[in-house]
């Protein structure tokens, strides 16, 4: 079967609520790649291939000559954010870039300022900031952030955007009744019930304008019942949650090894130091719980403890963020995994990762941005799990486990785009090549 989608003409408007250095360093990057100052790295939409049909036949192709991406040259870039400044002073305090490269930019980067944001500091406690949205109510804040979308769409002569929340990290939020049905949602939205957050009302906007979106953060936010029925009765694709970039990221890619080898596991210590806004949120005790939850999932739902108690039956898992201001977005995870082997016999591993949190996220930004746009001119709608690949927490269907197998993810994103084509999903069984 292949779908009918529909081709990438026109230009695509990004919308990012959060114009931090996620943001920027994803808007200066597409920048400098149209200049040819840079290349992608980091993207599969950009660089990656996809194998085709048996190995011998030696079909290769890039991803994006595969399916029909949006161009980078028609990507079009606003959002909001409670700090007024433009791209290229945003871009310049996070200092993920160089100067030098963001002053060649400066041009594009000033022409985007970011519009009043939806907030409320009840659920981000470490921020504040003057460029906020007025209104009674949430429902007020919504149809604002439905009018901010028609007037960029109509200003940029834009056929479809989506949307990539890059903002901070809210406080815990577990679903309670009004996440149920959409109508108790709404209802939430007219009373400002305090169990909707800001990257809801976003989302639920998002949704009403026909506009896929992707939650970059571990908020509660499009993983709600509430959501997801809006999502699919509109027609929009929706994923998250949190943007798999360092220390989780290297979990992801370790763990399925230790358990491919059945490598028994007695204790994982995760501690980061970093010195971003994103560092400073996570200071606070509620917003850091919510971080907490999305990354002391991975190793149990890839390991399996109720499956292999020999092995993994009581393992110690401590994940610890500090901030640490002169670090600035140079972040560094250090991790200390004790294993064991044959007989019992221990053995440790460690790791430190000076990794550069927004040059990790900026790819992810991109690629989410063109797979969401490819999966609405495809007709796909709701929950896009074939994404997970990108995320730290990823939303499944309900009463599904998440896959958090970075290589098995990979293989569900590439079966999907060969799905998409109504080409030969890919088992590696190979038995063929014998026989």
């Amino acid at each position: 079967m292949s779908y009918d989608m529909r081709p990438a003409g026109g230009r695509l408007g990004v919308l990012l609520p959060g114009m931090g250095a996620v943001a920027t360093t994803f808007i200066a990057g597409v920048e400098a790649v149209k200049a040819g100052r840079g290349k992608p790295i980091g993207s599969l939409t950009q660089m990656g291939t996809i194998r085709l049909g048996p190995r011998t036949d030696g079909r290769n192709p890039l991803v994006k000559e595969l399916v029909p991406l949006a161009d980078i040259e028609d990507l079009v870039f606003a959002g909001w954010d409670i700090f007024g400044e433009d791209a290229y002073a945003s871009a310049r305090r996070a200092g993920v870039l160089e100067t030098a490269l963001l002053d060649d930019l400066r041009p594009e980067l000033e022409q985007i300022r970011p519009m009043p944001a939806v907030f409320d500091r009840r659920y981000v406690k470490k921020l504040d900031g003057p460029n906020v949205k007025g209104g009674r109510t949430w429902m007020e804040k919504a149809r604002a952030l439905i009018d901010d979308i028609e007037r960029f769409k109509r200003a940029n002569d834009l056929d479809r955007c989506v949307m990539v929340w890059c903002a901070s990290t809210e406080i815990f939020l577990s679903p309670k009744p009004v996440h149920e049905t959409i109508e108790a949602f709404e209802l939430g939205l007219l009373e400002n019930d305090p169990d909707i957050a800001p990257s809801m009302v976003y989302c639920y906007a998002a949704i009403k304008t026909g506009t896929p979106f992707a939650n970059g953060a571990p908020n509660l936010t499009c993983d709600i019942p509430a959501l997801v029925e809006l999502a699919r009765r509109e027609g929009v694709p929706i994923a998250g949650k949190d943007f798999k970039t360092g220390q989780t990221l290297m979990k992801t890619i370790l763990a399925p090894g230790f358990k491919a080898r059945l490598l028994g596991l007695n204790g994982w210590f995760s501690t980061n130091i970093l010195g971003n806004r994103d560092g400073e949120v996570l200071d606070d005790p509620s917003s850091f719980k919510t971080k907490e939850e999305s990354k002391l999932g991975v190793l149990e739902h890839i390991l399996q403890p109720d499956r292999h108690p020999d092995l993994y039956g009581e393992i110690h898992h401590k994940v610890r963020i500090n901030y640490y201001p002169p670090r600035g977005d140079n972040k560094e995870g250090w991790d200390n995994i004790d294993i064991f082997g044959w007989l019992n016999m221990p053995m440790q591993i460690k790791i430190d990762f000076l990794c550069r949190d927004s040059i990790l996220a900026a790819p992810i930004v991109l690629d989410l941005a063109l797979f969401l746009d490819l999966a609405q001119r495809s007709g796909m709608k709701g929950v896009q799990e074939w994404l997970s690949f990108y995320f730290k927490s990823p939303q499944v269907a309900e009463g599904l486990y998440p896959e958090h197998d970075l290589f098995t993810q990979h293989i569900k994103l590439m079966n999907t785009l060969r799905h998409l084509k109504g080409e030969t999903l890919i088992t590696h069984l190979g038995l063929e090549y014998y026989e």
